[in-house]
């Protein structure tokens, strides 16, 4: 089978190892990063401005019909009703945000492809605002109709739109030209911007308020109802993109090649499009602005297990849950009781680490 190549002629193109050894490491880090991100999660249950215990919550799953040690009703409702959600969003948002980034790299073929960078996550922004702002009134029928699946789907319809522009924009004859995508994505950030800036300048106090915290990304607003909303439709889209991994592969070769491989070039570019639309709206819609998750995760791992989309876009979806989970708890802490908008601790170090890909691509950069 053709198709079963794919992956060694694409990693031996890239002058790395061969697709025996990448692969034998990139099982390790799976398993590694599965056990991390169990890790990560008891910290994140234990984290945070009071000092409910994360091991007196698996007390209590452990020894729920025995009285030895019951979970207290304050420590209960803190860990159940506060900081779980907050963990279960934190982990689908963080999955979605690398995952997306990583199909985006492969649908591009270049490395900085990113929700954030590229205005993806700026036209799913505005089909959240929209809802937020106009609800109530011009979108009252609509939102009584939907009920909580509003604010998702309204994202997505922005990110489906942003992600079909770029596209249309940066591709010609299966060629994107990087500094095109680039420009490009700046160009449709600025007129969601500029859409989303007449939205706010129409909004009321709260919905102002609202407006700002949302916008630098948080998850401090995680309840069963959001993670009811979005959850679906950020799990569909994940499960959707193992299906994707071969024909990313073989689309790194160029679209003619991929094509004479067997692989349905257009069916294969509606899918990541639409996947990516829907996981990227659904977490925005929920947890607002988080950027450079998309870019800093795929790079990680290319940079461990090679190229290989079969063993990136997992590895992608369980070191993004990591690091979103991290970002959480530190915006938590650091500030504590406060909270810091987790948008800022990605943006802290995501920006450098994209400023030094642009430095290691420089030569390859003509804008």
């Amino acid at each position: 089978m053709p198709v079963a190549i794919i992956a060694d002629t694409v990693v031996a193109r890239r002058g790395t190892a061969p697709d025996g050894d990448r692969s034998r490491r990139a099982r390790v880090a799976i398993v590694a990063l599965v056990a991390l991100l169990v890790a990560t999660a008891l910290f994140s249950l234990a984290s945070g401005a009071s000092d409910a215990s994360a091991w007196a919550v698996v007390r209590g799953w452990l020894f729920a019909s025995s009285s030895a040690d019951p979970l207290s009703m304050r420590d209960s409702i803190i860990i159940y009703d506060i900081r779980l959600p907050r963990l279960i969003l934190g982990v689908i948002v963080g999955a979605a945000l690398a995952v997306s980034g990583t199909v985006l790299q492969g649908l591009f073929r270049n490395p900085l492809a990113d929700p954030g960078l590229v205005g993806v996550s700026a036209g799913a922004g505005l089909g959240a605002i929209v809802v937020i702002v106009l609800g109530a009134t011009l979108l009252g029928p609509v939102s009584g109709f939907l009920g909580i699946y509003t604010l998702p789907l309204a994202a997505f319809c922005g990110g489906l739109a942003s992600t079909l522009l770029l596209y249309g924009v940066a591709t010609r004859r299966g060629q994107t030209s990087i500094a095109t995508m680039l420009l490009a994505g700046i160009a449709l950030g600025a007129m969601a911007g500029a859409l989303s800036g007449i939205l706010v300048y129409m909004a009321d106090d709260r919905q102002l308020r609202d407006l700002t915290f949302w916008g630098l990304g948080s998850l401090a607003g995680a309840t069963w109802t959001k993670i009811a909303a979005a959850g679906p439709i950020i799990v569909i889209a994940l499960l959707a993109t193992p299906f994707l991994a071969r024909g990313l592969n073989a689309l790194a070769l160029g679209e003619a090649a991929a094509s004479h491989l067997g692989i349905p070039i257009q069916r294969l570019k509606y899918v990541a499009i639409i996947s990516v639309a829907a996981a990227v709206g659904a977490s925005v819609a929920v947890s607002g602005g988080i950027g450079f998750v998309g870019i800093v995760v795929p790079h990680l791992l290319r940079l461990l297990i090679g190229p290989d989309n079969r063993y990136l876009l997992p590895a992608s979806a369980l070191l993004g849950a990591c690091m979103l989970l991290l970002a959480d708890a530190v915006s938590r802490t650091i500030v504590a009781p406060a909270e810091l908008p987790i948008g800022i601790v990605t943006a802290i170090v995501g920006a450098p680490f994209f400023l030094w890909i642009l430095l290691r691509r420089r030569g390859v950069l003509d804008l």
